[in-house]
This record gives C-alpha cells, structure tokens and sequence, in this order.
C-alpha cells in the first residue's frame, strides 16, 4: 500500500505496535508508520497476489471486451461503531453496492485511510479486520491502499476512502435511461433502519425496541435476479435521501414519473416510532442495505419472489410503477388514499451517516 507522505512532514511509530499503541505523528522518520501498518495491520487481513506485490499500484487482468463498472466514496460515519455495523464494514458494502447498482459483479477495492493522531491501533486493526470480512463476503478483494496521519483533533478518529471496480457480466444497460413507463418498482427490504440507528448512537437515545443499520452486501440479490434472466432496467440503493430521493432522482433521470403506494413500504415498528418521535419522514432516512428495483411489470411477481429470499428482516415488496408524466415527479398515495408529491429535501436529514 502506498502512503509516504510529503515532507517537511512525516510519520512514523515511535512506540512499538502493540496492543495499546495510539497512532502517532512526529517530524522525520520517513514512512516507518506506513510499513508498520501494512506489516502488521493491512497485508495479514486484505492478503492478496494483487496486494502482495507492493507496488504502487495493482494490475487487473480481464478479459477483451470487458465492461467495467468504476465507483468512488468516502466515508465519515460518525460514531465509528453503530448497532450492526461500523465504518469499516460500511465503506466496503457501500462501494461493492454501488457496484451492484450498476448490474456489476464487485471485484476489487482501493481503500485509503486518514488517520488522526492518537486513534488507539486496536480501533484501526478492528476495523480492518470488519473490511476485511464484508469484503470476503461481498465477493471482492481489496488491492492497493494508502494511509495518511493528521494532527490530533483534525480528523475525528477516521475517515476512509474507497473506490470499486467491477465486471459486468451481461448485454443489459442497467441505469435509469433504461426505465420504461409501466414498469414496477420493487423494494427489497424495509427502510429507515440505518438512519435510526446511527443517531440512536450518536445522540445516546434509548427507544422501546433496539434499532440495527442494516448494512449489508447487495449482490447476492442483484446476481440471482440477472441470472433468473430479469430484465432489470434500473438499480438504486436507498442510501442518503432514503427511498423518496432515490426514486426522485431515477424519474428525473428517466424523464418519467412515478406512483408510490406507502402501504406497501415496510417500516419497522422501532424506526416507525422513533422518526415520530423525532419528527423525521422515515422515507427520507438513509439505508445501507436495501435496494429499489426497476422491472417490466410483467416479470414483477417472478422478480419480487427471488428479492425476497434475500429480504432476511421481511419487507420486500411491490410499492409502486413508473407512468409517463408528469416527467420527473414521484407521488406517494397514502394510507388513506390521498396522493401528495414527494419533494426533495432541501437540506440532509441526518448528517455523517455515511
């Protein structure tokens, strides 16, 4: 993994790495923290061939004619740890299902890291080792890095860069040009779980029922719809903004409209409860491990029957199918019948959840 940085200043461990160290920032040195990381934190957990050559930079091989899908975020999640999850995890499956929006397998993975001065090395080595097993899971291998310090109270424990690669695999476009008038919009699980769940944490809340993100590894959904031979025109994970500006943005996009059914949205009790607490639209809260799909509406019953076998909380379901006009605008049709537009939001619901 590359990472020495520029002078005139640069890192090194003045400490032993042992169980206890804190990353440490001091002038001269050279890269000495950077090779001690990769010696004892990042080669024994993201071990690859493309990783172990140490290069500056990995050589992928694939096939001629190979369509390549390529995505990039960073993550800034605060806190670091959340009730099913944490930032590690949630950087690995946030890039890989980007991927898997695109109908790409994810393959492989750069992850950089901006550390703060005196983060404890057992925080890093745990999350590591929590990339480590989404990306194992997620099917992909994570093959060049790097790492940078910043001064004490300059960087709020730690941040991580990534950016995916992924192959895909099939003739289909899976993108919102793709997206025809009558299709049916399918969801994959219930919404608002993430959202809660980190503010729970962040603002020490304490509902009646425990709130879990639910985080997880889109793909395995996404593969067994392609290969049940679905005609998936559009992808979307419902991650900030939630499903409302998710399916906003794909009917702007699409240059058509759509009609969304809110009894047919799961909501859980627990995330139900406490967005009326709070005030929040659970519709506008993020997820990380839900998705909508964008089908012809006559393989809709085949489609959703397969999302759901991989909906472990429940919740997948049909919510709603895309009209001609009005261009670009979503309505929702209530409970009780009533139709109102979704809007999107003019600021972020609920900041660093990512």
């Amino acid at each position: 993994m590359a990472g020495s940085p520029p002078n005139p200043v640069k890192y090194q461990c003045p400490v032993p790495l042992t169980n206890h160290a804190e990353i440490q920032m001091a002038h001269g040195g050279g890269g000495r923290l950077t090779q001690e990381l990769i010696e004892r934190v990042f080669g024994p957990a993201f071990a690859n061939p493309s990783l172990d050559v140490r290069h500056d930079g990995a050589v992928l091989e694939v096939p001629s004619g190979t369509r390549l899908a390529f995505t990039t975020d960073s993550h800034v999640v605060s806190p670091l740890f959340f009730p099913g999850g944490d930032i590690g995890r949630l950087a690995v499956y946030g890039t890989a299902n980007d991927l898997a929006m695109c109908g790409a397998r994810p393959r492989w993975l750069s992850a950089g890291f901006v550390l703060e001065e005196g983060l404890p090395l057992e925080v890093l080595e745990r999350i590591v080792r929590s990339m480590s097993d989404a990306a194992r899971v997620a099917g992909l291998s994570i093959v060049t890095g790097d790492t940078k310090v910043v001064e004490r109270g300059k960087g709020d424990g730690l941040y991580i860069n990534t950016a995916g690669i992924g192959v895909i695999e099939h003739a289909l476009t899976v993108a919102p040009a793709s997206v025809r008038a009558g299709d049916a919009i399918l969801l994959s699980g219930d919404v608002g779980r993430h959202g809660m769940a980190i503010l729970a944490q962040r603002e020490g809340l304490a509902f009646e029922s425990s709130i879990e993100s639910d985080c997880a590894s889109l793909w395995p959904a996404v593969e067994a719809l392609l290969a049940a031979g679905v005609d998936v025109h559009c992808l979307r994970d419902l991650t900030r903004g939630g499903l409302a500006t998710a399916v906003i943005e794909i009917a702007e996009a699409a240059g058509l409209a759509a009609i969304l059914d809110e009894t047919a949205v799961a909501v859980s009790e627990a995330v139900r409860g406490a967005c009326e607490l709070l005030g929040l639209d659970p519709f506008y809260v993020a997820n990380e491990g839900r998705f909508v799909a964008f089908v012809p509406g006559a393989q809709a019953d085949h489609a959703l029957a397969i999302m759901q076998r991989f909906a472990l909380e429940g919740g997948a379901g049909r919510i709603g199918e895309v009209r001609e006009s009005p261009r670009g605008e979503v309505t929702l049709r209530s409970m009780v019948g009533v139709e109102r537009i979704l809007d999107r939001l003019s600021g972020e619901q609920l900041p660093r959840i990512c």
